[in-house]
């Protein structure tokens, strides 16, 4: 047998006492710019309002590796609770914006909310460079929270479309939701934005038509 020398077998201990690193993001990850939220609040629609769910897309975004960024969550917000109307299409900066991949999905806000964006269940990915479940996965979790409209600003009228501004977690109230696949049913199934309303703001209500408490983050 061969003798180990003194260096060899300190740089041994040197390796196995060493901590584990983390996997470093990809180049193309790290210029993300566009991400789904791999995992909600887990509070059903229920996000700590807009400011809670700007911290979970930041949250996320630094777990992946990805630094240095102001994230916002494509949210819109309704004059109600002394809360001021904001629409989600006016917070998520002026573009362009990227998926995990490098892919550009839009190239500006008039972009995105025209027929030509890259918006997709190949290209809308999680923050890791994952596929969202779509329709015809189990389980579907394609409806994505956005409380918006089709061009991207607050619902009209009184009705409650973002689960009393994103706080509530009953199952009473609603909240608009997206297709991020663009497809199944609803009033708009191929929409990223708005498909329909949901029933109700628990996680229950929330998986039962095809969601898990999901939403889009951008860099502003």
């Amino acid at each position: 047998m061969f003798a180990l020398t003194l260096p060899v077998v300190l740089a041994a201990a040197s390796l196995a006492a060493a901590p584990a690193t983390r996997a470093l993001p990809t180049f193309a990850q790290q210029d993300m710019s566009f991400f789904i939220t791999s995992a909600g609040s887990g509070d059903g629609a229920n996000l700590g309002g807009l400011a809670g769910a700007d911290a979970h897309c930041g949250k996320l975004a630094e777990a992946a590796g990805v630094r240095g960024k102001t994230w916002h969550a494509y949210l819109s917000q309704q004059a109600a609770g002394g809360k001021t109307a904001i629409n989600a299409r006016d917070r998520i900066g002026a573009g362009p914006w990227k998926n995990a991949k490098g892919v550009v999905v839009a190239t500006s806000v008039d972009d995105l909310h025209s027929d030509a964006n890259k918006l997709s269940k190949d290209n809308s990915l999680t923050e890791k460079g994952q596929p969202v479940n779509g329709r015809g996965d189990t389980p579907n979790m394609h409806d994505i929270l956005t409380g918006s409209t089709l061009d991207g600003r607050v619902q009209p009228g009184d009705g409650d479309s973002t689960c009393s501004n994103w706080t509530s977690n009953g199952e009473t109230g609603s909240a608009s939701v997206g297709h991020h696949d663009r497809q199944g049913g609803g009033v708009n199934p191929t929409s990223w934005v708005f498909s329909h309303p949901s029933r109700g703001c628990g996680q229950k209500n929330l998986q039962a038509t095809g969601g898990n408490g999901l939403f889009y983050c951008f860099a502003v």
